[in-house]
Parts: structure tokens; sequence; C-alpha cells
């Protein structure tokens, strides 16, 4: 946002727009709302003031400022101008009209005081723990020894004794993949994944000038004799997969899948990247493809989906200490390091049992959800996991996914549509993330919206004259 331009209050840097550019328009204002760069009360620019400033068409201006109050962000005062509006809060927590951006897949927050107490003063006592070097001086690459070994140790029940010296903290799983994926492929070559795949591999893929070929799957997952044929007509470096809680199908692939799948990546050559964002979430774990072949497997563990998405951290174990090397040039390179505050935090977090604490605070929350989903969707329509927080959701033949989610926001909601995996053709289907809302009745209310749009054929909702 440039403020100085032209004197006005607020001028949006929508850039190349993925969809209509007043829609972009309007999803900058609301994130600078959301932000707090935008405050209650402050007067937007005049819409042909604003045009002028950014070269557009006055009309494509007055369709945003129409599509944000619509969505109940601004409001126009006679005489005055327009203005932002105040988003209060109702008694039980929920914002007005009780709707979310389920576009995001964060866990849930679970309401436990004790616990949030606990995660502050584990923060509070590193003071005490790490002294004053813990913020006035860099840290190894990889990560502190201490902070490697607490890394090896959570993953050790779903992967077994893994050494320290495998382990290499990240500056987040994106941080995880881009080294890895800069190791594994260079620019010009091909790696596989799902053909619905999660959207940050395909935008470090494109930054790395690296081809991601689509490789077919079904309701439980990836189709091992699709992956034989890519490896043989294509010769790909790696596999890109995400076989726990699939983002975003939520599909688990059973383990007679990843016996045959990793067989087949020994016998091509083929390195295999895991990312087991959400395995730490089932209490019964399929055993991850690390466990099964620990020679062959990149396996990311983030903790944003388990533990805190404010920590960017994610433990990435390698199948040797010679690759950890390796490895740690590349994050060097890439980022530096890893911030060793949040790597501190974490490490304390899974040495006093505060991960474990809130991992079951976030399941329980996370089942309470997904029962209000089964109460509240069309189970034929719904693909979801009760392990988890996110569902995907097919369409009914009277829908398609560019009306349903232009629908749903003008609304006030935001799900993901299928375009931001798809590899090939999308399907007829979005995402929705169920940890994106601050309370169960908040989130009741999106999920009312939801179920009412799905039993309206779209046609019968619009009014063109």
């Amino acid at each position: 946002m440039d403020r100085d331009r032209a004197g006005l209050s607020w001028v949006p840097a929508p850039g190349k727009a993925q969809g209509p550019l007043y829609l972009a328009i309007a999803d900058q204002l609301a994130a600078d709302i959301a932000a707090g760069r935008l405050t209650a009360g402050t007067r937007l620019p005049p819409q042909r003031a604003l045009a002028a400033v950014l070269g557009i068409d006055f009309t494509t201006v007055s369709r945003a400022y129409n599509e944000a109050r619509r969505r109940g962000l601004i409001e126009g005062r006679v005489g005055q101008g327009t203005y932002v509006r105040g988003r209060s809060r109702s008694a039980d927590g929920s914002s007005p009209g009780g709707l979310v951006d389920m576009s995001m897949n964060l866990p849930p927050l679970f309401d436990d005081p004790a616990l949030a107490e606990r995660m502050w003063r584990d923060i509070a006592d590193l003071q005490q723990e790490r002294g004053l070097a813990q913020l006035m001086r860099y840290q190894p690459v990889g990560g502190a020894r201490q902070d490697r070994a607490a890394g090896a140790a959570w993953l050790k029940p779903r992967l077994g004794e893994v050494s320290p010296d495998r382990v290499l903290v990240c500056p987040g799983a994106q941080g995880a993949l881009l080294a890895t994926l800069g190791m594994l492929a260079a620019k010009g070559e091909r790696i596989c994944a799902e053909a619905l795949a999660y959207p940050g591999l395909r935008s470090l893929a494109a930054y790395l000038g690296i081809d991601v070929l689509g490789v077919a799957i079904d309701e439980k997952g990836l189709l091992p004799e699709a992956f034989e044929a890519v490896c043989r007509e294509h010769r790909p470096k790696a596999l890109y997969c995400n076989p726990t809680l699939h983002n975003p199908t939520t599909a688990t692939l059973p383990l007679k899948r990843r016996e045959a799948i990793l067989a087949i990546a020994r016998r091509h050559g083929v390195a295999v990247i895991e990312d087991d964002a959400y395995g730490a979430l089932p209490a019964t774990p399929v055993p991850p493809l690390a466990a099964l072949a620990p020679d062959l497997v990149y396996h990311v563990a983030g903790l944003a989906k388990c533990l805190s998405p404010s920590l960017r951290i994610a433990y990435l174990a390698v199948p040797d200490s010679a690759t950890a090397l390796r490895l740690e040039g590349a994050i060097r390179a890439t980022a530096g390091m890893a911030s060793p505050l949040s790597a501190a935090i974490a490490t304390r977090w899974l040495e006093d049992g505060t991960a474990q604490v809130v991992l079951a605070a976030i399941r329980r929350e996370a089942g309470r959800r997904q029962q209000m989903v089964a109460d509240s969707l069309p189970r034929a329509d719904v693909l979801t996991d009760r392990e988890g927080f996110h569902l995907w959701l097919r369409l009914p033949s009277h829908w398609n996914r560019g009306e349903f989610t232009a629908r749903l926001r003008s609304a006030g909601t935001s799900v993901v549509a299928s375009d931001a995996f798809a590899l090939s053709m999308p399907p007829e289907a979005v995402r929705l993330g169920l940890g994106a809302a601050e309370t169960r009745a908040e989130l009741q209310r999106s999920l009312d919206v939801i179920a009412d749009l799905l039993t309206h054929p779209s046609a019968a909702l619009n009014l063109v004259v």
C-alpha cells in the first residue's frame, strides 16, 4: 500500500491478479483491514481518484467497492464518502454474519487458558535457560545440537531412531522444500507429484524452473501404476508426496501402496520427498515413507499444523549425514538459518511435554469441528478425515467451482478452488479449512451458509437486469 501517491489515504498494489482485478482490489482491502493497516472510520479515496492513480477503469474500482460493501468491509455515508466499517464481535465472539476465511488451513484454536499460559511461560523461561547468547549470537546453519536432538526425539515415535546428524532444523516446511528441491533437481529437469498438489510446491518449482508432472490419484491417494508410468516415460528426479491427510483431499495412503511406491522409486532411482505436514495428527499413524525407506526419503515434518504456525520451524530428516551437510549449504544459501529463537521455543515445548499437550488439544478441537461438518454438510459431497482439520468438498452438478467460490466470496467468506492444486484438469471441488474460525459458533454459521448454498442451483441465485 502506498499512502503518499496523489495524497490518497489508501492505494492498493494488486500486481498480477490471478482473477478479476476488482476482486484483487477487494481482497487487498480486506487484508489491510485484517492486518490493522486500515482502521475503522478511515475514509477511502474517491473511486475516480483511485482509478486515475491505478490507471484503470472507473468501473473496476466501482465493482471493487461494491464487492467490499457486500462483504461488510466498508460503508457509504451520504455526502461524506466511503469509510472502513468497524468489525465488532457479538457476545459469543463471532464476527458479523459468522463468516470466516476458510481458505487458510490452520490448526483450530483450543479453549484452554491454562495451556495458553503454560506456552507463554515456557517462552519467558528461555531467558534463564539460554541467556543473552540466544539473542545475540548466530546459531549453526542446520540447528544447534540440542535443537536437532529435540527434533529427532519428536520424530522417533513415527520414524524410529534417527540420529541428530540426519536431522536439520529448517525455516519452516517451505524452507526445507526449497533446499531439498534445489539439491535434487536443476532448472529444466522434472519431478512428479500427486495430480492435486500443495500450491507451495508448485510455486517453488516454478521459481526454480523445475517442471512438475502430475501423477493420478484416487480416493486413497497416489496410484502406484500411474507413478510407474511416469517414471518410465519421463524419468523424474524426485517424487513429492503428502501421503498422510493429503492436502487437499485428506486421503491417507494405505501401507501397501506406500510399499509399492517406494519399490518403484528405488527401481527407477527416484528420490522421494515426503511432506508430512499432518503426520503428527493421527493417533495411530500409518508408518511414514521415511520409516519404511530411510535411505531413500527426505522427510519434512513442519510444526505449523500440529503445534504452532508462528514458529516457522520444520525438521528435515535426510538419508545420511553426508546429505545433511550438502543441505546445510543449501539452507545457508537460501535462508542463512532457521530462527534460533523459534527453534529454542520449539525445543523447550518438545522437551518439557508442552508440545504433546498442545497436540492433544488440537486433536480434540479438530474432532469437535469435524463432527460439526458431519452434522451440517451432505456426506456424499465431503471427503475428510476426523483427525484432520480440512475437507475436500465435491460440488454437485448444478454448481461449478468458479461460481461457487464467487458466491461465497460475495457472502464474505473464502474457500480454495481446485485450480490452486491441480497439475492438470481441475475437478469441480473446493477445499475448506476448519481451523480459521476463532470459535465453533463462528464456524457453524459459515457451514450453514455453505450447506444452504449447496441446495440451490447457481442460476436461481443470479439477478441480472
